[in-house]
């Protein structure tokens, strides 16, 4: 399998997923032409694409798939609670009939030789879900866009080779920050985003000796940086109730504006 973060960050989110077979986005929340070109850079096109798996309908998630789709005609997999989000959208602007798939929370699906399980998450969206890919013995997680996590979504991300993990916001940042109040309560609270020190704490109890790579991703623009999220997700685990450290692990952060490394698994 491999893995590659074309973008991620609270402006924008595009990951490419894919297999021998089966290549997929998730999420589209760039342009077309940086979708283009980032799947250039690794040797990737869009018409090689099997589907596009939507999280959930906010902008930064999705606000490319009306131009992608009316283009590139490729199925679109989503919750009806996010389906129906995105259909109310004026900005999305038509949609060729037939491209949207209903897929349900803890309900495996095939796309070629990939099986998708998508997984509830706790965000202020209509339906929104984070996803575990696996070919054959072999597994990535996307988990972005969660205010907090419990032991069901540890079940859901146990044992993967790879995984993107949101490290949103470092919370002193947050609170001394320029936010209103309002939308510091909402990232705070239990339908938000995952602050760097939470990221670390989840991140402890997904550990295993076969995880190869760690992406960090959906860094705020302006309550974090790149360098803060992976020195605190690194601390967490050195310092967690685990036997690893963090140089056991390949850890890396997505940047919000440039391709990641394709990882191979």
């Amino acid at each position: 399998m491999r893995l590659c973060s074309i973008a991620s960050g609270s402006s924008g989110n595009c990951i490419y997923v894919g297999s021998d077979c089966a290549h997929v986005l998730v999420d589209v929340g760039i342009s077309k032409k940086r979708i283009e070109e980032g799947l250039r850079s690794i040797d990737m096109d869009v018409r090689d694409m099997d589907g596009i798996l939507i999280t959930h309908e906010h902008s930064d998630h999705m606000k490319g798939l009306g131009v992608m789709s009316r283009k590139y005609h490729l199925p679109i997999y989503a919750t009806r609670g996010t389906i129906e989000a995105i259909q109310e959208m004026a900005s999305v602007g038509r949609m060729p009939e037939g491209l949207f798939h209903e897929i349900q929370e803890d309900e495996e699906f095939q796309i070629k030789d990939l099986t998708v399980r998508p997984f509830h998450i706790s965000h202020d969206a209509a339906q929104p879900v984070g996803y575990r890919l696996n070919c054959k013995e072999q597994s990535v997680g996307i988990a972005t866009d969660m205010g907090t996590y419990d032991d069901y979504t540890v079940r859901n991300l146990q044992k993967l080779d790879a995984l993107l993990l949101e490290a949103n916001h470092d919370v002193r940042m947050l609170q001394v920050g320029s936010y209103p109040y309002y939308l510091k309560r909402r990232i705070l609270g239990n339908q938000g985003h995952l602050s760097n020190e939470n990221a670390g704490q989840l991140l402890c109890r997904l550990l295993h000796d076969r995880l190869k790579a760690v992406f960090l991703g959906h860094l705020s623009k302006e309550n974090n940086y790149e360098q803060l999220a992976y020195e605190t997700v690194c601390q967490e685990v050195t310092m967690g109730d685990n036997p690893y450290q963090s140089k056991d692990f390949r850890i890396q952060v997505a940047s919000r504006e440039q391709v990641s490394e394709l990882i191979t698994i």
